[in-house]
């Protein structure tokens, strides 16, 4: 069954999610409490990480994860030109300089090569972002940061359940940050974590994560923040882990219906994967050919609007947004961005939905 208007992205609920929050709010422990202990533990042992710090949203993530690797200002950090900017936007928060590296054509992630061409003296740490459940090619890039005496840290909002070679997307680095926004893989509605090998890294977020306070009540060791997720977002949390077998069966049928699809559709290229990668897709995105929608992807995205399809665009290139970002040449972060749509992707689109969505795609493009 087709309905009317299919959205983008959609939460669902697979079991326990109502139970765990009443207990919650039962219990009386509604900022911190046991649910967010169990969450930790849920992700460190899926991640096979010894260390997980839960937060209130990805980009606390990241900005816990900064802090505790100590970025001062002057700092260059090493993000890509097309992805979602919360690692370059922390950086400009703490004072640091991000450096835009350009993206793989095909993958559409940052590359050890493209990364070179942007370490400097003042080059302090890499952040590869692993874009709609894609994974860069990790062993590379973490090999020439060893070499340039530079730390990496895997942005994976996107890909939590996507695999390397084996190891699971964000502990592959030595520290690694998640999203459990609404329409991710695992939501909590907002939420966030991150994973990391190294125990002092932990305790330094843990501690910077609640405002510097250690044991002693009222006592700041560093000045800190406010990072904290509640109780109840990690009883949400805790419910969705105990269903990823379902949930990763179901965005693997939504994502490889798609390529069964779209290999009948011109001009549409699905994010071709890193080798080595197997990807949990939390957004299916392709590149549409200019020659073969000459429309553009903006007017396609209002086409597929008309008969209730919600899409969404890639991510704006850094180089485009010049009262933020210094990132001159990016070329194929600026052509993605004009080219690449996200069709909807949530794990209850249905077979027929699908089959509805990529028609409507192939009536779109121009006639051969």
């Amino acid at each position: 069954m087709v309905r009317k208007h299919i959205p983008w992205a959609e939460p669902r609920y697979w079991g326990n999610e109502e139970r765990y929050v009443n207990e919650a709010l039962r219990s009386s422990w509604i900022s911190g409490g046991p649910y967010v202990e169990r969450l930790e533990a849920a992700l460190g042992r899926y991640c096979r990480s010894p260390h997980a710090v839960a937060t209130s949203n990805g980009t606390t993530a990241l900005h816990a994860a900064y802090l505790a690797l100590g970025v001062q200002p002057g700092d260059e950090i090493i993000v890509p030109a097309f992805a979602f900017m919360a690692a370059a936007n922390i950086a400009l928060h703490m004072g640091a300089k991000p450096v835009f590296a350009d993206v793989d054509a095909d993958t559409w992630c940052v590359t050890a090569e493209t990364i070179a061409r942007c370490i400097t003296p003042r080059t302090r740490g890499i952040v590869p972002v692993h874009s709609y459940g894609n994974v860069c090619d990790m062993d590379p890039i973490v090999a020439l940061a060893e070499q340039r005496r530079v730390w990496v840290l895997e942005d994976a909002a996107e890909a939590l359940g996507s695999t390397y070679r084996g190891r699971a997307a964000g502990a592959i680095a030595p520290i690694g940050t998640y999203s459990f926004h609404a329409t991710k893989t695992i939501t909590t509605g907002e939420g966030g974590a991150v994973v990391t090998r190294d125990a002092a890294l932990a305790e330094r977020m843990q501690l910077y994560r609640s405002h510097g306070v250690k044991a002693r009540r009222y006592w700041h060791d560093v000045a800190g923040h406010n990072f904290r997720l509640t109780n109840l977002q990690a009883a949400i949390g805790c419910a969705q882990f105990e269903s990823i077998e379902s949930i990763v069966r179901e965005r693997r049928r939504v994502y490889h219906g798609y390529l069964r699809a779209l290999a009948d559709v011109p001009g549409a290229t699905v994010q071709q994967v890193t080798p080595g990668v197997d990807p949990l897709v939390w957004a299916i995105a392709l590149r549409l050919d200019d020659a073969v929608y000459p429309q553009g992807r903006d007017r396609v995205m209002a086409q597929m609007a008309e008969v209730g399809i919600e899409t969404r665009p890639g991510f704006h290139a850094a180089g485009e947004m010049t009262h933020l970002y210094h990132a001159p040449g990016t070329p194929v972060a600026s052509t993605l961005a004009r080219q690449v749509i996200s069709v909807p992707s949530s794990p209850t689109v249905s077979d027929e939905e699908i089959a509805h969505v990529t028609r409507r795609l192939a009536q779109l493009a121009a006639p051969r």
